[in-house]
């Protein structure tokens, strides 16, 4: 792995649960690659845009809460010298894609677009 783990921000709605009215489905792939990120060494966050306590509940409805190093709401503005497109090791993943990698493979995909 890279010389220090990656830091991943995983969203609950429709990554972690997929919602049809008031049936929550848990997304299995998804939960068990963050469950193998967390065994790999990559350091989690939980968020959403429903705030900080429901992506903790969300987390232990999944059984992953223990994976998360905390719960935040998702930001709705960023204040940095720097915009996101011009952001160094940052890598955006679709759920489906993230469900095959480990911590290990997310090291080497940043180390691919640099530091």
């Amino acid at each position: 792995m890279a010389t220090r783990p990656p830091v991943i921000f995983v969203d609950v709605d429709d990554t972690l649960i997929r919602s049809f009215g008031s049936k929550r489905i848990l997304m299995a792939e998804t939960i068990a690659a963050v469950r193998r990120l967390f065994d790999g060494g990559a350091v989690l966050y939980c968020w959403s845009s429903g705030g900080a306590v429901y992506a903790e509940k969300s987390a232990v409805e999944c059984g992953i809460a223990d994976c998360f190093t905390a719960f935040l709401p998702k930001p709705e503005v960023l204040i940095d010298d720097v915009l996101l497109a011009d952001w160094r090791r940052l890598v955006e993943l679709y759920p489906s894609a993230a469900a095959r990698l480990t911590a290990e493979s997310v090291a080497e995909r940043l180390d691919e677009v640099g530091f």
